[in-house]
């Protein structure tokens, strides 16, 4: 309720079979914040977002430009109209990762 230098960035009604703890479930329909930006009477900026959760969400672009876009605002950057722009293919993004193996 009091979000004092905190600006909401990207939000989102979950379904209510989607709220996993006690807490999340006491709020049915509530709108969720999932990206948010604060600057410091100071000047210094901050971002946070819930995302990052799966390797395959950084191969949507749009995905990507609004962490990018928050990094360089956060940086004291200039975002370039448009948005931070990237390519990246199916090849790149899956690149550095290793199967999965169990340890015995």
């Amino acid at each position: 309720p009091d979000m004092k230098d905190v600006t909401p960035i990207l939000s989102a009604t979950p379904p209510d079979d989607k709220r996993g703890t006690d807490a999340a479930k006491e709020h049915p329909g509530r709108e969720e914040i999932l990206a948010w930006a604060s600057e410091r009477e100071n000047g210094g900026r901050g971002f946070g977002f819930t995302g990052g959760h799966f390797h395959k969400g950084w191969g949507d672009e749009n995905f990507r430009k609004v962490v990018l876009n928050a990094l360089f605002w956060t940086a004291h950057a200039e975002v370039p109209d448009g948005g931070v722009q990237t390519d990246l293919t199916e090849e790149e993004l899956n690149g550095q990762l290793r199967e999965h193996t169990e340890q015995k």
